[in-house]
């Protein structure tokens, strides 16, 4: 008898190496090293794993999903959306609070794949192939003490919703409309295999850190400027924090991500090719303005948004609002130069209403 022969890709497309993708990746997400490498493997498996299927194969390899755990702006969302960018998948971005237990009023979980099959231009093989990236999964969480009392109690936003992900997550195949607009049962509907569907699941769980010298300078609540140094988050963590036990099974990657310290953050500012430092030049240098930060403006704008835990989310806010005046001047302006110091920003950023830029 003759021994298995191995896998081979050589009929396939070139697909990016993680190496590949994390040097892409780094173009545009400043820092997190570890949750690029995590979601570069998993990606570049997805992406073997569905071209070997494609042949018609048995293929002993299991999709690994990804829980990424962060501070709100460290870049979750926007790893996701770059590495979309990156590969040649149909990609959906989905709420996980905008979903409840079936045959409550909400959006079934099914409309996650219905949505992932509008993006692949209603071609159900294209679809089976994709990733799914779904958001604030924290907000599931189960908000009652049933599983500890001892007494039922229907949770139809967040165990309910953990419930009825998990044939999503694992792989099957589930019936779903052709499209995502109310009463859809009575619409016309497909089936669809999620098998191959690598799913991005993504949450702050900000509750679960515990911080250690009494939260002193530790922890995603600091602020004292210094890079924050959160202890791991165990499963145990993310039991007690109401996740369901086969939930988390159905995530075996998981990927803790830092705070961005101040140096990030001015990377972020002005370093990626969409740095909104960038853009907002661009604009007012099409209406004929020469925009300049000076080192202390950019200082300024990250000491505001680090004081306020905003992150990276929070820096196109504020330097929106520090340039607004600019702007709205720009076309009578045209062949001037302006010049954004720190005492520029100090007056802008005093009017900043904080809640209006998470």
């Amino acid at each position: 008898m003759k021994p298995p022969q191995p896998l081979r890709l050589d009929e396939r497309p070139a697909i990016p190496t993680p190496r590949d993708i994390v040097e892409r990746l780094s173009r545009f997400v400043v820092g997190q090293e570890r949750a690029k490498r995590a979601l570069a493997i998993a990606a570049y498996n997805h992406l073997k794993r569905t071209a070997l299927r494609r042949t018609r194969r048995q293929v002993p390899i299991r999709k690994s999903n990804v829980l990424l755990i962060g501070p709100t702006g460290c870049g979750k969302t926007h790893l996701a959306r770059n590495l979309a960018q990156i590969l040649d998948v149909p990609f959906h971005v989905a709420d996980a609070t905008e979903f409840t237990e079936a045959g409550y009023y909400g959006k079934d979980v099914e409309l996650i794949i219905t949505e992932l099959l509008a993006k692949a231009g209603h071609a159900v093989e294209e679809a089976q192939r994709g990733i799914v990236f779904i958001d604030e999964v924290d907000k599931i969480a189960r908000r009652t003490q049933g599983h500890r009392s001892g007494v039922g109690s229907r949770d139809i936003g967040g165990e309910g919703v953990q419930q009825a992900l998990l044939k999503l997550l694992e792989g099957r195949e589930v019936t779903v409309p052709l499209d995502a607009a109310p009463h859809w049962s009575r619409q016309e509907a497909i089936p669809v295999d999620t098998t191959d569907v690598l799913f991005v699941c993504a949450g702050t769980f900000t509750d679960v850190f515990a911080y250690a010298a009494e939260g002193r300078g530790l922890g995603f609540g600091a602020r004292d400027g210094r890079r924050r140094a959160a202890r791991a988050i165990r499963q145990k963590d993310l039991l007690e924090y109401g996740m369901l036990a086969e939930f988390l099974g159905r995530l075996p990657v998981v990927v803790q991500l830092d705070e961005l310290s101040q140096e990030e953050l001015l990377a972020v500012l002005t370093g990626p090719p969409d740095a909104i430092v960038r853009e907002v030049k661009e604009l007012l240098l099409a209406d004929g303005v020469e925009l300049a930060f000076t080192d202390g403006a950019l200082r300024e704008i990250v000491r505001f948004a680090t004081d306020r835990g905003l992150g990276a989310r929070g820096l196109r806010g504020v330097v929106e609002e520090v340039v607004a005046d600019l702007l709205f001047e720009a076309p009578e302006r045209r062949g001037t130069r302006a010049t954004v110091d720190a005492a520029w920003v100090r007056r802008r950023v005093d009017r900043i209403d904080p809640a209006t830029l998470h």
